[in-house]
């Protein structure tokens, strides 16, 4: 079983997308089980989770683990191909975002648009790496940092910046022979709070079933 998959085509990710179907995937990323066990756990008659089992095993989302007898009846014992799925912008492939429609690094729009792109091509390559059986080349760093005010946050952006800057232009050698391009992706946004944390902050003069999810307030910029 794979740690990630990549949906990248609209019939399998309209599949996923499926209320009961994305149960029956969450239930067989835990562990193998049969049409029977899982009718049980999802309260519904087990012709119809084998209806929606073909449908997953069509798209290449659960496979077959093995088999087992029960009496009279032999069981397939069905997986999940991935403990969890990410559906590219390939899937939409008609409207998926451009970064190069427009170059904005203060938007947040923007920003989206180049995630989407990350996604796209990271799940290219590792769909093209699968069918050759070779690795991929790629480093990712992930942190957080808090800061006291705008300003710092302002300060940190300038040298994050040139520091970066200063390494693209040190290693970029665009006559290298049999050199290969790689793209490099920098973002910084404020940190989402679990969804659990923000029901902490549900606020009693809202209607119910609203919440109010809390930001840190910026100091404005001197």
């Amino acid at each position: 079983m794979l740690d990630v998959s990549v949906i990248e085509d609209a019939e399998a990710a309209a599949v996923s997308l499926d209320p009961i179907r994305a149960r029956l995937l969450a239930e067989l990323s835990a562990g193998p089980a049969s049409a029977t066990m899982l009718a049980g756990r999802v309260g519904l008659p087990r012709q119809k989770v084998n209806y929606h089992l073909k449908a997953l095993e069509k798209h290449g989302l659960v496979e077959l683990a093995g088999e087992r007898r029960k009496g009279n009846v032999t069981e397939r014992m069905m997986r999940a191909t991935a403990s969890s799925y990410v559906i590219s912008p390939l899937a939409l492939a008609a409207v998926q975002p451009d970064p190069a429609r427009f170059r904005d690094q203060l938007s947040a729009r923007w920003l989206l648009a180049v995630a989407a792109r990350l996604v796209r091509d990271i799940g290219s390559l590792i769909t093209g790496a699968d069918r050759a059986g070779q690795r991929i080349a790629t480093y990712a760093l992930d942190g957080e940092v808090r800061f006291a005010s705008a300003a710092q946050r302002a300060a940190f952006v300038e040298e994050l910046t040139r520091g970066v800057s200063a390494l693209i232009t040190k290693y970029h050698d665009e006559d290298a022979p049999g050199g290969r391009p790689h793209r490099i992706v920098v973002a910084l946004h404020p940190s989402v709070k679990p969804a659990a944390a923000v029901a902490e902050h549900t606020r009693p003069d809202l209607p119910a079933g609203h919440t109010a999810q809390t930001v840190d307030k910026e100091e404005p910029s001197p």
